[in-house]
C-alpha cells in the first residue's frame, strides 16, 4: 500500500530532527539558506508534501499570496505572474490567481475572496476602472502586505514594484526623433492611471527637449485597445496633416493604430513610424514587427514576489514604505525602420 513520505522520512533521510527539517521548510530565519536548500531537494525527491491545512492552523499562515491581475489576454501579465511564481513556489506559498477585468466590482470581489482565505499577502494591478481606492486601503488597514505592480496609487502608501514610465515614454518618443521624425503624434490612456499620465509627460519633455513641433491635436486620449488604436489613428490623421510618427500608449492600441494606417494605404514606417509600449508577444510576429519598450515582466514579477518575503514577517508591515523602480528598454523593430 502506498504511504506517504513524512517528515520523519526527511529528517532521517538528512540525520537532522523533525524540528530542523520543519523549521526549513518553513523558511524560518534560524536555518541557513544551504540548510533550507538541502532539505527543500530532498523532500522534493522522497515526493514529501506539507499538510497545508495543519501547518495552516498551527501557524496561524495560509501560505497562499493571492494575485490581482487586470486581463489574462495581455501577455504582460502573465509574465509578471510568472516571475512571481518562480520566486514563492520554490518557499512553499500557493498563488490564488483572480482577474479584474479592468473593473473596480471585480477587483473589490477579489480582495475580498483573499481576505476570507486568509492570504498572507495580496499582490496586485490596479483595474483600468478604479478610481477610489477603499478596499485596498483595507488590506492596509489590516497589516496584511500589499504590493502593486505596474499600476500604483502613490497616494495609498504601500510598497510597489513598476518601471520608470515617464522615462520609457520620454525614450520611446526619442527613438523616433533620432530616426528623423519630425512631427510625432501621442496616442495616450487613461489619464487618471499614474503609469499613462507618466508615459503623456515623457514623450512632452523629449518634444521640447529636441525643440520638436507640438499643438494639442497631436495627443488622442484613448481607452488602450485595439479600437482605442484605430479610433486614435483616425483622429490623428484627421488633425495632423504631416504626421509622420505615433507613440502609442501600449501595444494593444499601436496594433489597432497600424491596422488604420494600412486600410488608408499608408506605408509603415516609410510614411508613418509606430512605437508601442510593454512588448507584448505579438509585437515581434505582426507586419512590420512593432518597436516597443520593454517592461522586464518577468523581473517585475520576481522583485514583487522577493519584496513579499522581505515584508511578511515584519511586525509593522508599512513602517518603512519600499518602492522598486525598474529600467525601460527600447525594442528596436520594423515599425520603425526607415529604409
Amino acid at each position: 500500500m502506498f504511504r506517504r513520505a513524512t517528515l520523519k522520512d526527511v529528517a532521517n533521510e538528512l540525520n537532522l530532527t523533525v524540528s530542523a527539517v520543519s523549521k526549513a521548510l518553513s523558511n524560518h530565519p534560524a536555518m541557513s539558506e544551504a540548510t533550507k536548500e538541502l532539505v527543500r531537494k530532498t523532500a522534493a525527491k522522497l515526493d514529501y508534501q506539507q499538510n497545508k491545512i495543519a501547518l495552516s492552523l498551527k501557524t496561524g499562515k495560509s501560505h497562499v499570496i493571492g494575485v490581482i491581475i487586470p486581463s489574462a489576454e495581455k501577455n504582460f501579465f502573465g509574465s509578471v505572474v510568472h516571475g512571481i511564481e518562480k520566486i514563492i513556489n520554490p518557499m512553499g506559498y500557493n498563488l490564488l490567481l483572480f482577474q479584474s477585468n479592468e473593473s473596480i466590482e471585480y477587483e473589490m470581489k477579489g480582495i475580498d475572496t483573499f481576505l476570507h482565505a486568509n492570504v498572507d499577502g495580496i499582490i496586485a494591478s490596479i483595474a483600468k476602472e478604479t478610481t477610489h481606492y477603499e478596499h485596498y486601503a483595507e488590506i492596509k488597514n489590516r497589516n496584511i502586505p500589499l504590493i502593486l505592480f505596474d499600476r500604483a496609487e502613490e497616494s495609498l502608501g504601500v510598497h510597489t514594484v513598476k518601471i520608470d514610465d515617464y522615462t520609457g515614454g520620454y525614450i520611446a518618443t526619442e527613438h523616433l526623433i533620432k530616426k528623423g521624425y519630425k512631427n510625432i503624434c501621442h496616442i495616450a490612456g487613461l489619464q487618471h492611471v499614474q503609469i499613462f499620465g507618466d508615459r503623456l509627460k515623457g514623450y512632452l519633455d523629449a518634444l521640447k527637449s529636441y525643440n520638436m513641433e507640438y499643438h494639442d491635436s497631436m495627443v488622442f486620449h484613448g481607452k488602450n485597445s485595439i479600437e482605442s488604436g484605430r479610433e486614435g489613428m483616425k483622429y490623428l490623421l484627421e488633425n495632423n496633416e504631416k504626421i509622420d510618427a505615433v507613440f502609442c500608449v501600449e501595444d494593444f492600441t499601436a496594433l489597432g493604430a497600424m491596422q488604420m494606417l494600412k486600410e488608408a494605404n499608408i506605408k509603415i514606417p516609410k510614411e508613418v513610424g509606430i512605437i508601442g509600449f510593454a512588448n507584448e508577444s505579438f509585437s515581434q510576429y505582426i507586419s512590420p514587427s512593432l518597436s516597443t519598450i520593454d517592461q522586464q515582466t518577468v523581473h517585475m514579477g520576481e522583485e514583487a514576489a522577493n519584496l513579499f518575503l522581505k515584508l511578511k514577517d515584519r511586525k509593522n508591515i508599512y513602517a518603512k514604505i519600499e518602492s522598486i523602480v525598474l529600467n525601460p528598454i527600447i525594442v528596436e523593430r520594423d515599425s520603425t525602420r526607415r529604409k
